[in-house]
């Protein structure tokens, strides 16, 4: 049987010679006595011819919701902005709405959503940053983001330039990248919490499984506040709410030092975290803390596997007693340790029930939101878009 493969191969060669000499010679019998046919037009030349007067694509629209204390001069920051957005050609002039004191930046943020632009910046501190993107969540809308403020602690895990110009530059033209947003809901009702963090002695009967989960992609209640960095409660709250403005102004960063040394040897609260609706752990604790992603001002890393684009949120609960105690956290923290401290528990969690013997302030990226006595906390996986620069490359 193998030796009829040369032959098959042979015949099989003959037919395609046989098939090519056919083809060539209709070929030639066609063009003979006339002339060759015209060559098929290229794609380009089925397309309408652009003449100059022609109108050229829309340009692309961005709101820009600025907070005017952040800068000496505001005429000069809203010209520099439209400037340099005027310089990428394919922008129109920003619409540029300024914060309040009434509002800091949720109103501006819906109506540049209503504005239908391509892109929202915001241009202030952690709070203006954190009024944005409650309103951006769930949308596809990106952000934005110029950090001016004091902490800028969403820009520096982004890597983000904190020149205003080069702030811009990269909102419009980065790359979109969809980050987490962490949800915190103070003492929040049976409805807002799930059928395992329910305590049947308080809340009554554990019928319907209505976690906050449910509540995601519609407008969320007056008790429920979107945080991008951190959320805290106990010291790092009374911290934030002992720092005055002027005091941020005047010394920077330096102003939560001194507010904190102040309140560092406060008194201490009882408190049980329920972590994914498990049971109960029990801590007596200066802070607690949930984070979004892990580095704070100064290089300092308080979560180590924090990151801000991994469906989960990270906790920290602090404990210390005294000087000494408080010593022993800070050289476990400085020195980057992921483990746990025997006054420095660690969590990952989807989302987290705080329940205190007392009312304690609680405080998301910076701001003092009230006090609550219980704070349910859940991540929303890749919820906000957010512009950035190119990805590092490293080598291999």
């Amino acid at each position: 049987m193998t030796d009829s493969w040369p032959a098959i191969a042979a015949i099989l060669a003959l037919l395609l010679l046989i098939g090519a000499g056919a083809a060539l010679a209709m070929r030639v019998s066609r063009s003979s006595g006339r002339h060759a046919s015209p060559k098929r037009p290229t794609r380009s030349s089925f397309r309408p011819a652009q003449h100059e007067d022609a109108p050229l694509p829309p340009k692309k629209q961005v709101a820009v919701i600025l907070n005017p204390t952040k800068f000496v001069d505001v005429a000069a920051t809203r010209a520099l902005v439209t400037s340099t957005v005027l310089a990428h050609g394919d922008w129109d002039a920003p619409i540029i709405r300024e914060t309040t004191i009434e509002d800091p930046g949720f109103g501006q943020a819906r109506d540049s959503l209503a504005d239908g632009v391509d892109l929202v910046c915001a241009i202030g501190g952690d709070g203006t940053v954190r009024s944005v993107a409650h309103v951006l969540t769930g949308t596809s809308t990106p952000m934005g983001l110029i950090p001016a403020g004091t902490g800028n602690l969403l820009g520096r895990n982004l890597d983000l330039p904190l020149d205003l110009v080069e702030g811009l530059d990269v909102a419009l033209t980065g790359r979109n990248r969809h980050i987490d947003i962490g949800w915190a809901t103070l003492d929040p009702t049976p409805e807002q919490r799930s059928v395992t963090e329910l305590d049947p002695a308080h809340d009554g009967p554990t019928e319907p499984d209505v976690g906050a989960d449910d509540t995601h992609g519609s407008d969320p209640a007056p008790n429920q506040h979107a945080f991008l960095v951190m959320a805290g409660l106990g010291l790092d709250a009374s911290i934030m709410h002992a720092t005055s403005e002027e005091a941020k102004a005047r010394i920077g960063w330096g102003a939560y030092v001194a507010s904190g040394a102040k309140n560092l040897l406060g008194a201490r609260f009882a408190t049980r975290l329920r972590i994914d609706g498990g049971e109960p752990i029990r801590h007596t604790a200066r802070t607690i803390v949930v984070g979004n992603c892990g580095r704070l001002t100064g290089g300092i890393t308080l979560m180590p596997d924090a990151e801000i684009d991994d469906g989960i949120l990270d906790v920290v609960a602090i404990t210390p007693k005294g000087i000494v105690g408080w010593a022993g956290v800070a050289v476990h923290v400085l020195a980057k340790r992921g483990q746990n401290h025997p006054k420095l528990d660690r969590y990952r969690c989807q989302s987290i029930l705080v329940s205190l013997d007392g009312p304690q302030m609680v405080e998301i990226d910076g701001d003092v939101i009230g006090q609550a006595k219980r704070v349910r906390f859940e991540v929303r996986p890749k919820a906000l878009i957010v512009r950035t620069g190119a990805p590092v490359l490293t080598e291999s």
